[in-house]
């Protein structure tokens, strides 16, 4: 079984259970995209996020996750929404059909870097020019335990800041640097350091990106 396979049955395994945990940074968001503006949440998982939108009074909202036990936990909670499964590779979207594309806690479950380009370029690709493009993720941390397990998966995944969960799945933290230079084809608008607790209850450095499609 490939990685990807092996990621998608972790998550529909964990579909009904995991609780995900990173903040919208709603201020942020509506300065940038308006209510009537079209919106992709790619990596929707159940639609928490593409809720708390629709009851901000967002209305043109679309969601994508390779996770189809997540996409039917999402249409029972939230049946007003438009969910649907799509692994990101290509999104079944036109040229410029969205105006802002969401990714929350996403990157962090794509463990090679020509993976995260390629998810970007077709988010590019989807989004309107002057496009927005939201990221809410983690960085690298220098705890004991964290520098441990990244040093522990490196010989196999070939990056530090990758690591394997308990439970089976295989996430990525990164570096600024690194956030910067795979959105490199977006003018940056701001990017700001937060401390977040995981969907499993620790503590964690992140961010909120947010970007322009030139």
């Amino acid at each position: 079984m490939n990685l990807l396979a092996e990621q998608e049955t972790y998550w529909d395994d964990v579909s009904e259970e995991k609780e995900f945990t990173l903040p919208l940074q709603m201020s942020e968001f509506e300065k940038r995209v308006s209510r009537e503006m079209p919106i992709l949440d790619v990596g929707c998982g159940y639609g928490r996020t593409l809720s708390e939108l629709h009851d901000a009074g967002y209305e043109n909202l679309f969601g994508v996750d390779f996770s189809q036990g997540m996409i039917d936990r999402g249409c029972r909670l939230h049946p007003y929404l438009n969910l649907r499964k799509n692994d990101g590779s290509v999104l079944p979207f036109e040229d410029g059909a969205f105006d802002a594309v969401l990714l929350i806690a996403v990157l962090t479950c794509i463990a090679e870097s020509e993976g995260q380009r390629r998810l970007i370029s077709e988010i590019e690709r989807v989004l309107k020019d002057g496009g927005i493009l939201y990221i809410n993720d983690y960085l690298l941390n220098t705890d004991q335990r964290n520098v441990e397990r990244y040093e522990k998966a490196r010989s196999n995944y070939g990056a530090y800041g990758i690591f394997e969960l308990p439970e089976g799945a295989v996430v990525r933290h990164h570096t600024p640097e690194h956030i910067f230079d795979i959105t490199s084809g977006f003018d940056r608008l701001a990017f700001e350091t937060l401390v977040y607790t995981t969907m499993n209850g620790n503590r964690s450095n992140g961010f909120y990106y947010t970007g322009r499609k030139v």
